[in-house]
């Protein structure tokens, strides 16, 4: 099984339309038997579910999702686990422990999307996180 965390620094970067890296984890036996580092390239929202797929990743990882690259990783046949924040290696841990914290509902979609408390997630980041634009 392969495991991909949207990467940046050590931690899951909360934004996967934007990541520049992923961390590729492959797993066997619920043991992490080798992890490597990723570039997009740059890719882009579409492009990067592409990436993974091409990777023969079968499960992301990450913080803040669009509901366009949901449906790609669906088509891909990828499982997410979204709204993740933290050590990118602890939660690969946590998940294959079958403990990882995540949100099944996890939604980011910075084209003016408006949250219930009346700002957008380009202002402020999604839930508690900053957002690291470049």
């Amino acid at each position: 099984m392969k495991i991909a965390v949207t990467y940046q620094n050590g931690q899951i970067f909360q934004h996967f339309g934007h990541t520049q890296q992923f961390k590729v984890y492959e797993v066997a036996d619920n043991k992490v038997l080798s992890a490597a580092v990723v570039d997009t390239g740059s890719s882009g929202h579409g492009a990067l579910a592409g990436v993974l797929n091409m990777l023969n990743v079968d499960v992301l990882i990450c913080g803040g999702i669009g509901g366009g690259a949901q449906m790609a990783l669906a088509q891909a046949g990828i499982r997410l686990f979204g709204g993740v924040s933290g050590d990118a290696d602890a939660a690969v841990e946590s998940l294959l422990a079958g403990t990882l914290e995540f949100n099944p509902n996890v939604r980011c979609n910075h084209h003016d999307h408006h949250h219930g408390e009346g700002h957008t997630c380009g202002d402020h980041g999604c839930g508690s996180h900053s957002c690291d634009h470049h």
